[in-house]
């Protein structure tokens, strides 16, 4: 039950995605929904609150918003994480993924590979840095932790 059922996307603060953005978006929440592990830890002595959760990712007032609630509505939890920590992995990854897409259609696959390779070591450095940010907050694992830095990115503007 520690894992998310719902992904809602608020992308009402920012510039519209992208054709790609928007495809990517959908990839990475049909992933995460199909497989994730997200627990809310209990506080203040409090039960941790019951999964599963609706997740509703946004940026607001320049910080990244996770806002949960239980299936039933009930909120469970709201964490405001500054961009700050994720600006120059963000910028790294759509760096590198634009080099792999120009690389696929005319580098040779041992090429491909290599940067492909770092894509995904950028990928998932993204990835710790979201499980160092919810420490305490929620507890993720990396394949989870991969699929929301993915949905991250979409929502950070490029230029970050």
């Amino acid at each position: 039950m520690s894992r998310l059922s719902k992904i809602e996307i608020d992308d009402s603060a920012i510039p519209p995605a992208t054709p790609e953005m928007e495809q990517e978006r959908k990839v990475a929440i049909f992933d995460l929904l199909e497989d994730n592990s997200f627990e809310v830890p209990g506080r203040d002595g409090q039960a941790a609150p019951d999964g599963p959760y609706v997740l509703d990712l946004a940026i607001r007032e320049g910080r990244l918003v996770f806002d949960l609630d239980s299936e039933a509505a009930e909120k469970v939890a709201e964490f405001h994480l500054s961009l700050g920590p994720f600006r120059q992995v963000v910028k790294d990854y759509f760096q590198i993924c634009e080099s792999y897409f120009d690389a696929v259609k005319k580098l040779p696959p041992a090429q491909i590979e290599a940067i492909d390779m770092a894509r995904r070591g950028i990928h998932n450095e993204g990835a710790r840095t979201l499980q160092e940010r919810l420490e305490g907050k929620a507890s993720l694992d990396i394949d989870t932790a991969r699929r929301l830095f993915t949905l991250i990115c979409a929502l950070i503007p490029q230029k970050a």
